[in-house]
């Protein structure tokens, strides 16, 4: 089984996660765009109960586009965007794949929340969604 390792920019939180990621997508909504201070944000999904992790970290309750609750969790110390957890799919939480030790494995399956992607940010072959894809 692969365990996966790694942490913010301090280093005062880490994590490790067992198991490879259920999916790996690049999303383009805002309020993921304002967290990254960027165009987007590249995120994979995981079990949540394969999750380890170390240190404190601060979270801040946001809302989605269904209205529920996104939990977005990060270091409070140097504040590196960490954990995204959601309602729904249950059981899943996402990992911000800019904190991972080891990017090169790194293949994002589609792009999610392109109505809100910023106009000079190419797609390329990449399958997209202007917001979630069916069954996510």
């Amino acid at each position: 089984m692969t365990t996966t390792t790694g942490g913010c920019l301090c280093g005062k939180v880490r994590y490790t996660f067992e198991g490879d990621p259920l999916l790996c997508v690049t999303c383009h909504c805002k309020n993921c765009q304002r967290q990254a201070g960027s165009a987007l944000s590249i995120i994979i999904g995981v079990p949540e109960a394969s999750v380890a992790f170390e240190g404190e970290l601060t979270t801040y309750n946001d809302t989605g586009d269904t209205g529920a609750t996104v939990r977005r969790q990060f270091c409070g110390t140097c504040g590196s965007p960490v954990f995204t957890r959601v309602e729904t799919p249950p059981g899943m939480m996402f990992i911000k794949a800019g904190t991972l030790d080891d990017t090169s494995s790194l293949n994002p399956a589609f792009h999610c929340y392109t109505k809100s992607k910023q106009d000079w940010v190419d797609l390329g072959e990449i399958p997209a969604f202007e917001t979630v894809p069916q069954g996510l």
